[in-house]
């Protein structure tokens, strides 16, 4: 098999003539965004070679490395001696990759576009798919025969190289069984059927519960964009913990569990009926509707990162000063800042917020493309980024 083989994985509506830098629309045009959501989107996998041509130029492996050693940045160092893995996490010493072997080891870092700008940039070309939807920026460092073993992910991925080539294998195999006791999710039987070698730019895009394995053949670099897949469970736990938030004070659910009428029984271990009748029926005036669910749904895919710390304005600009500077330059949002919107309703770092009729057009844009040219907000609008300027989830 060739190296750059596609085997039966189409690369559907492409055109290779364009080899300079993609814009979004660029890379969207080489791809067909109804292509890949149709085609491929949590069905089969996609390579794409040249798809991004100086892909993580602007990222250097010192770069990772100092991220690696901030305590406010996730990261792990996954090693593997023969048969047997280890994982270690973060923050690490720079003295510490220096005593690390030649090969067989990667180091991992969660979030990079947090910190970052051009990081986040690039997730823009991967706007044809929600933001509610995205995850983060993961990079990986490894210097030959480094790699984290053969796995599935839960979440769609996509795969960028960067620096230097690394060998993808990948199987449509139902049998996901994992080793036993290992601190990585490493599959106990993985049968390639299909492999590349990825070089700078190459883009290779993996459903959920795909089966794949990476290996760099020299020092090397890959950029994951992954996907959120929250477990239905997660979000059942987390809309109950909403709505008893959101509960109404004076209603049918307000004081104690109350039985004046208890009658004499039997076994006084058994359940008394009017007991589950009454708490029954308490559990019954638990009510929703779709508005509740688009507003659990809004803050909870807009929360920030558990690690994220907003940088707040040494001396903030007053609002009259504020509005001016929006006026005349626009704003932008902060590289940790998440934001999304619904309805008449904006939500930003797990807050939402009336949108002001006035400003939708440019809050919407704001939060489509992460900044907005001048404008003059309203009254309202002024009070409400001002607000968020100040809180450090934009910046002018």
């Amino acid at each position: 098999m060739s190296p750059r083989a596609s085997g039966s994985i189409t690369i559907c509506d492409m055109t290779l003539a364009n080899r300079g830098i993609p814009t979004s629309a660029g890379l969207l045009e080489k791809l067909s965004r109804a292509g890949v959501l149709s085609k491929h989107w949590q069905k089969r996998p996609l390579f794409v070679p040249g798809a991004i041509p100086d892909c993580g130029a602007w990222l250097q492996p010192a770069t990772l490395f100092e991220l690696a050693a901030r305590d406010d940045v996730a990261s792990r160092l996954v090693m593997r001696v023969r048969n047997r893995w280890t994982v270690h996490h973060g923050p690490f010493k720079r003295s510490e990759f220096r005593k690390l072997p030649r090969g067989g080891w990667t180091l991992l870092v969660q979030g990079v576009e947090q910190y970052i700008p051009k990081s986040s940039d690039l997730l823009g070309f991967f706007s044809f798919i929600p933001h509610a939807r995205l995850d983060d920026l993961m990079v990986s460092y490894a210097p030959p025969g480094g790699g984290v073993g053969p796995h599935f992910d839960s979440y769609d991925v996509f795969l960028l190289q960067g620096l230097g080539t690394r060998r993808w294998q990948i199987s449509t195999q139902k049998n996901l069984q994992l080793v036993d006791d290992a601190p990585l999710r490493i599959l106990k039987d993985f049968h390639s059927t299909q492999e590349w070698v990825t070089q700078r730019g190459d883009l290779l895009y993996l459903p959920p519960r795909c089966a794949h394995d990476g290996v760099a053949l020299e020092e090397c670099m890959t950029l994951s964009v992954g996907f959120r897949a929250p477990r239905k469970l997660e979000l059942a736990s987390r809309f109950l913990e909403f709505l008893q938030d959101e509960l109404p004070s004076g209603g049918a659910l307000d004081g104690l569990y109350e039985d004046p009428d208890l009658q004499l029984q039997k076994h006084p271990a058994a359940l008394p009926p009017a007991m589950l009748e009454k708490i029954s029926r308490a559990l019954m005036h638990i009510r929703w509707n779709a508005r509740d669910v688009a507003q659990f749904t809004g803050r909870y895919l807009s929360e920030p990162a558990h690690e994220a710390v907003f940088d707040r304005p040494r001396r903030p600009l007053a609002l009259p000063n504020f509005v001016r500077q929006v006026s005349r330059n626009g704003a932008r949002l902060t590289l940790r800042t998440r934001m999304l919107f619904h309805g008449g309703t904006v939500f930003i770092n797990g807050e939402s917020h009336p949108l002001p009729p006035q400003d939708r057009t440019a809050l919407i844009r704001l939060a489509d493309q992460r900044a907005t040219p001048a404008f003059m907000p309203s009254r309202a609008g002024a009070a409400l980024l001002h607000a968020w300027y100040c809180a450090g989830y934009i910046v002018v």
